[in-house]
């Protein structure tokens, strides 16, 4: 009879054992699969889809801080093609003109009324100039408060008896504000100055 009892209480201690290895490994099971559904679901929400000439594109979303310095960058670049590249027509100048001002505060509205004043879009539509730029360099120093960036660029004017490349240096630091879709990256150029604009070369055509 002891026997038999000591039998049943093994048996027992056996399922107890069995019981409680089953439950941990169902603990473990589900919260695999919670964590698992968790991740899946904040990459989902990762993603974003971009409609570009009529066609879906899969795109993922990044924090502000991993994409500071490429987005700075983009935004200075953006303001230097529109403010700086010209044309012989006055709507062209001012959809140009307009777009800059977009990305800037009132120095780069400073800057365009003394040019204006002075005449020199007048001249670029009277002499039939054009004028393009070229981005050689943009530096971004996001550990500065606020953030400062410098342009190093050439700007290419192209007259009816020649061209000339004028080097251009320009600074200023960014502010953060929204998102819009006159302004992408979200930045307002402030205190913008140029140190330098003179000429390199002149070629006869």
């Amino acid at each position: 009879m002891f026997k038999q009892l000591k039998n049943i209480d093994t048996a027992f201690s056996h399922i107890r054992t069995f019981s409680i290895v089953f439950l941990i490994a169902c603990l473990a099971l589900s919260a695999t699969v919670l964590f698992k559904s968790f991740r899946a679901m904040r990459q989902s929400e990762e993603r974003i889809y971009i409609i570009v000439n009529g066609k879906v594109i899969e795109a993922l979303a990044s924090s502000r801080k991993e994409n500071l310095v490429v987005e700075a960058k983009d935004h200075v670049i953006n303001f230097h093609q529109f403010f700086f590249t010209l044309s012989p027509d006055e709507k062209v100048i001012q959809s140009n003109i307009r777009r800059a001002l977009y990305l800037a505060d009132e120095s780069a509205k400073k800057q365009y009324d003394n040019l204006r004043e002075n005449g020199y879009y007048a001249s670029v539509i009277s002499g039939n100039i054009s004028q393009a730029i070229l981005i050689d360099e943009v530096t971004i120093d996001v550990n500065a408060a606020p953030v400062r960036f410098t342009c190093i660029a050439r700007q290419i004017i192209t007259r009816s008896t020649s061209t000339v490349t004028r080097s251009l240096k320009t600074e200023g630091v960014l502010r953060s504000v929204d998102r819009s879709e006159n302004n992408p990256h979200g930045f307002l150029i402030e205190h913008w100055n140029t140190i330098e604009n003179t000429d390199i070369k002149i070629e006869n055509r």
